[in-house]
């Protein structure tokens, strides 16, 4: 795989609490230029995006982030204000302690509520793996295929750990059919980008990938 297939597969991101719009616009300027699938941005910066560029580059942001224990009406209220600023992509964080406490309905509901909300928007579901154990892991595959959202996603790259192989692997076995793989998180090198392609991710969330890859491009593509 080359480097311009793998960009096209990277959410190229800034997600620092200080991003100043001169980040912003260096993001997006990368993105037009090296064709990435997408840039994740805070949800104060869609509009300005989408004005400025407009149909040229594709908004993804996120939703409940970084910790997840927003309630369900807040996050709701999230994905109705980014979809009418121009997002066109979600990534929610579902609520961690929820998970924990064994309300895995509560859980399912809430992407359906979301996702519901995204219609022909795709939605990808951030279930933050660090802390969950294997057989949490398990139930939010399932979680993520029964509610009909797009993706589930590794990390936030917030936690304490990112996107591993194992988690990968895990994913793939227990998510169904129409449920596709986002890692992010930890996402560093030019190894790492390789790895997660080759394990079957659509998407990797990374902002490095821009860097590493852009001296292996063609001219001017």
């Amino acid at each position: 795989m080359n480097a311009q297939e793998i960009l096209e597969k990277v959410d190229h991101t800034q997600l620092k609490a200080f991003a100043t719009w001169e980040d912003i616009v260096k993001l997006c300027d990368e993105a037009v230029q090296y064709h990435t699938a997408s840039v994740c941005v805070p949800p104060a910066y869609i509009k300005r995006i989408h004005d400025t560029y407009g149909d040229k580059i594709n908004i993804c942001t996120v939703v409940g982030f970084p910790l997840g224990y927003s309630v369900t009406e807040a996050k709701a209220c999230e994905v109705e204000q980014a979809l009418a600023d121009g997002c066109n992509e979600i990534d929610m964080v579902v609520n961690i302690s929820d998970v924990k406490n064994g309300l895995f309905d509560k859980v399912e509901e809430e992407i359906r509520t979301l996702k519901k909300i995204c219609g022909d928007h795709i939605l990808k579901v951030i279930i933050e793996t660090c802390y969950l154990t294997e057989e949490e892991k398990i139930v939010m595959c399932k979680a993520v295929t029964n509610a009909g959202a797009d993706f589930i996603k590794t990390s936030t790259g917030f936690g304490t750990g990112g996107a591993t192989k194992e988690d990968v692997e895990l994913f793939k076995k227990y998510i169904g059919p129409n449920v596709k793989i986002k890692a992010a998180g930890g996402i560093s090198d030019l190894k790492d980008l390789e790895m997660f392609v080759e394990l079957g991710c659509d998407r990797i969330g990374t902002s490095r990938a821009v860097g590493l890859l852009k001296g292996e491009l063609t001219e001017g593509y």
